[in-house]
């Protein structure tokens, strides 16, 4: 009998393994009509089909019973930008036009903490609420942007990866930095953030038209400095 907090009946799909490539995918894929899911604090301790799980199941705590719905890992997103979340379906024009008439004035916003943390909250729920249960999130320059989003997702326990924006070039002026600057701050949140709970940093470079030389030597500095971090740019 397994020493378990909840079990959960269903339909379940999920990947039986590790999966690294599209093949092992459908090697993997699994679905079990009818199956039992083990939880304690929080983590599967098993998935088994119904008739061999039952007899594991304690007679005080029983299961919960969701026949005829179907469960499924949470989704992985692996790219995106909370600091987007109030412009969503802006006008599509070319990108460097969009992002000047756009992207960076609303970006600009996250230099006020109470509004990185407004927007953190809703982006975090809004993931969570449809299925999203690990993302790779590109921040704003700002600091607070990180301290916002990380701070949300601790709370919630969520896995998440995270990084402010790195650009020292080709961007408005209040909405650029130095290489030093960037260097530091990133130091700086790596330190504070990095491997809290279930979160990771990403040093987050935008992409190259906002990184000089001098940036991506900051970048790759970072990394060797922090070999377990994460790279995450366009």
């Amino acid at each position: 009998m397994f020493d378990y907090h909840a079990a959960v009946r269903g339909a379940f799909f999920d990947i039986a393994g590790v999966a690294e490539s599209a093949d092992d995918i459908a090697r993997q894929a699994r679905y079990l009509e009818d199956g039992v899911l083990f939880l304690r604090a929080g983590r599967i301790q098993a998935l088994l089909p119904w008739q061999e799980g039952e007899r594991f199941l304690h007679p005080q705590k029983g299961y919960r019973d969701l026949r005829g719905k179907l469960l499924l890992p949470g989704f992985v997103d692996a790219h995106v930008h909370y600091p987007q979340t109030e412009m969503i379906g802006a006008f599509g024009e070319q990108l460097l036009e969009w992002l000047t008439t756009y992207t960076f004035p609303v970006e600009s916003q996250f230099a006020d903490a109470d509004y990185a943390a407004e927007i953190a909250q809703f982006f975090v729920n809004q993931l969570l609420s449809h299925g999203t249960t690990t993302a790779l999130v590109f921040c704003t320059l700002h600091p607070q942007s990180v301290d916002a989003l990380f701070n949300e997702a601790l709370r919630l326990n969520m896995r998440l990866l995270a990084g402010k924006v790195m650009m020292d070039r080709h961007a408005p002026d209040y909405l650029s930095e130095s290489a030093e600057q960037s260097y530091r701050q990133t130091r700086e949140l790596i330190e504070r953030w990095h491997r809290r709970g279930r979160l990771g940093y990403a040093i987050t470079p935008r992409f190259a038209p906002t990184s000089t030389p001098e940036l991506l030597a900051a970048v790759r500095q970072l990394r060797e400095e922090f070999p377990d971090t994460w790279l995450h740019t366009h």
